[in-house]
């Protein structure tokens, strides 16, 4: 097999595919199986605020059952089954010490306290760097989107200094101007971006009239936004790129490597076909390599990036949609 080693925030792997965040993550007999199959990093399953304060409310629940206390009460200390984030940052301390691969947590808060306290306590887990969740969803009418980069720079600063493992930012696609932000981040001292996260959309059922919690994976294809920006944003940051969402193939990674992306996250490939598909995908990758006569990743990674295309810089851009709708009859003419 072709030397398949890339880069991820500072870290060597040995391959560009990474377990994303996911339910998975937390059965270990699953990240032993994902590491013999060739995964080459995992990214733990998020932490995220709700689990933290969720804690403290059952804390505090608990202790005033004790406020008319009885001498014949045979215990004063409370019993919680689940003990949310203290539990986590065990099951996380655990996986590091069982897997030979880099471990990276991921953080999902709100409150700068808590993204600065817990970014500290994972870090302490021994883990190979931590994945901070950004993202803005508009409930406030009266917060400016400024405002709230502004807040999340600020976040990522004070992370950077308070810990010493690298840290990427896994975000959203709906911020104004992504690539202003991500230059932004990237300023202020990220080591990676993954692009894009996938968010769990609310429904609604209509008989009964009220919403639905709904597991959405991902589908192939979806990764054609994170292909776009790899290809925009590549040479034009120091930070690496990882691209989510959506990848399902080798033949998938290989064009999210030409236009600009180090590695890649997969979760979805693996809840619909199993975990063999990391061996699938790596050799899928090296079967085209040997095709090209590629020998490394850098050989290739963003050979049709932005900033390679100097016969057709725009094809990032708007010129590529302009030139679909004039060429749309051509296009379509063997479908009528």
């Amino acid at each position: 097999m072709k030397n398949l080693k890339t880069k991820y925030m500072g870290i060597e792997l040995d391959n560009p595919i990474i377990i994303g965040a996911s339910n998975m993550a937390t059965d270990l007999d699953n990240l032993k199986k994902a590491e013999e199959l060739g995964a080459a990093a995992i990214v733990y399953k998020s932490l995220f605020e709700e689990q933290i304060q969720l804690e403290r409310l059952q804390l505090d629940e608990k202790l005033t059952e004790y406020n008319d206390i009885y001498a014949e009460m045979l215990t004063t200390h409370p019993h919680i089954e689940h003990a949310g984030p203290d539990e986590h940052l065990y099951n996380i301390r655990k996986a590091k010490e069982s897997l030979s691969i880099p471990v990276i947590a991921s953080l999902n808060a709100i409150n700068i306290e808590v993204w600065i306290k817990y970014a500290k306590l994972l870090s302490e887990t021994g883990v190979d760097g931590i994945e901070l969740n950004f993202y803005q969803t508009p409930s406030d009418y009266n917060k400016d989107g400024k405002d709230i980069e502004e807040e999340q720079i600020n976040i990522m600063r004070e992370i950077r200094q308070n810990i010493s493992v690298p840290v990427s930012i896994k975000l959203s696609s709906d911020y104004s101007n992504i690539l202003n932000f991500v230059k932004k981040l990237d300023q202020a001292g990220a080591d990676a971006f993954v692009l894009f996260n996938s968010f769990f959309q609310p429904d609604i059922d209509i008989v009964k009239e009220k919403h639905i919690k709904s597991f959405n994976l991902s589908n192939k294809g979806d990764y054609k936004k994170s292909l776009r920006y790899a290809g925009l944003l590549f040479e034009n940051i120091r930070a690496d790129i990882c691209s989510s969402h959506g990848i399902f193939t080798g033949a998938d990674v290989i064009k999210l490597i030409l236009s600009g992306s180090s590695c890649v996250q997969v979760v979805s490939t693996l809840y619909k076909n199993g975990l063999t598909q990391i061996n699938n995908i790596k050799q899928e990758l090296s079967d085209w390599m040997d095709l090209k006569n590629y020998n490394s990743i850098d050989e290739f990674r963003g050979k049709l990036s932005k900033n390679k295309l100097n016969n057709n810089p725009f094809v990032y851009r708007r010129a590529q949609y302009v030139d679909l709708l004039i060429n749309s009859e051509e296009i379509f003419k063997g479908t009528m």
